[in-house]
């Protein structure tokens, strides 16, 4: 049996939902109150077909209603509803879906914990989700219909992890919303810092990079998440002030350093890092792949770094422990520059 899903809300998230429902053989419809974000899900092939209107979304019978739009759009869709669809969301706060989707017999909160830095359906991929974690919040739900969202989760290559929303929330004003801010605060700081921009290169490219995404949902999110959000950024503040005052204690700070990097290492498998030194011209990229495509290198990251004014870059390969070597010479063989 085809299960049928409708989406409401047709940008990033929910068109590519779509696009990797579709090519794991669901039916979906999709509906947005912007006709060209909807037009532009078409376009890409997110949908089998549009519907004008919510109601007409909700008259063709889905299994699941998505809900696909930023946070406030979501507690707006969902407080109006009225369906005996199972429906779910995915916002990045949960707590207050929940209590705006009180009224609804079947709701099962959920948040794709990936994005991009740039919205919109033009930039969708049904590939987006694959290996992501998918949290499901259950928070009173029937199991049935929570193993049918998990169901459509796993269809899209991701990972499903159940929690409360009270336990989500807390735990995404951490690893999510804090990063946000942060990365907002360092930027001011370094644009207030004469040259500094001009010096910024890797490290502080990676951690103010989720500072491009969409500032309109990012102010939703932290609105929402307002409560665990500023308890975070105060015991932040608390934890800044100690490096403060052990800051001339090398020991001290050796200590703390070397925990970090301790912990930092179980959020990944073991890698070796292979940099290598990219010129500005056309095919680098292309002697990398054939690099690649000949030492049979297992590739677990990569990440590109420009100079900021051109000039090339530099790209970094974690390849599995043993394989640097093969790797090395394989670049070295396509006439690259192995950074030593």
């Amino acid at each position: 049996m085809t299960l049928r899903v409708g989406i409401a809300g047709t940008g990033l998230i929910g068109a590519s939902i779509g696009a990797g429902l579709r090519a794991a053989g669901w039916d979906v419809s999709g509906w947005d109150p912007d006709p060209d974000a909807l037009e532009r899900a078409e376009g890409i092939g997110a949908l089998d077909r549009s519907c004008e209107t919510l109601d007409d979304l909700l008259s063709e019978d889905p299994d699941v209603v998505v809900l696909g739009a930023p946070p406030d759009a979501v507690i707006d869709l969902v407080t109006g509803l009225t369906t005996s669809a199972l429906v779910t969301d995915v916002a990045g706060v949960k707590a207050p879906v929940i209590e705006a989707a009180g009224h609804l017999s079947r709701f099962v909160g959920g948040h794709p914990m990936a994005g991009r830095e740039t919205g919109g359906a033009e930039h969708a991929s049904p590939a987006l989700f694959r290996g992501a974690t998918w949290i499901v919040t259950p928070d009173g739900a029937a199991d049935v219909d929570v193993e049918l969202v998990e169901a459509m989760v796993h269809a899209l290559g991701a990972r499903a992890v159940r929690m409360t929303a009270a336990d989500h929330d807390e735990a995404v004003a951490l690893i999510s919303h804090l990063p946000q801010v942060l990365a907002v605060t360092l930027l001011e700081s370094a644009a207030e810092t004469g040259h500094a921009l001009d010096l910024a290169s890797g490290s502080f490219r990676d951690l103010t990079r989720v500072a491009a995404s969409d500032p309109s949902m990012w102010s939703q999110l932290l609105a929402a998440n307002r409560s665990a959000v500023a308890a975070r950024l105060r015991a932040f503040g608390q934890r800044l002030d100690s490096l403060a005052d052990v800051i001339s204690d090398s020991d001290s700070m050796q200590d703390r350093l070397r925990e970090a990097r301790d912990v930092r290492s179980t959020l990944s498998p073991p890698v070796v890092a292979v940099d290598v030194a990219l010129a500005d011209e056309p095919g680098e990229l292309a002697k990398v792949g054939r690099a690649l495509e000949s030492s049979r290198a297992d590739v677990r990251d990569l990440q590109l770094r420009h100079g900021r004014h051109g000039g090339g870059g530099v790209l970094t390969l974690s390849v599995r422990p043993g394989e640097a070597e093969t790797l090395v010479a394989a670049l070295s063989a396509v006439g690259l520059e192995v950074i030593a």
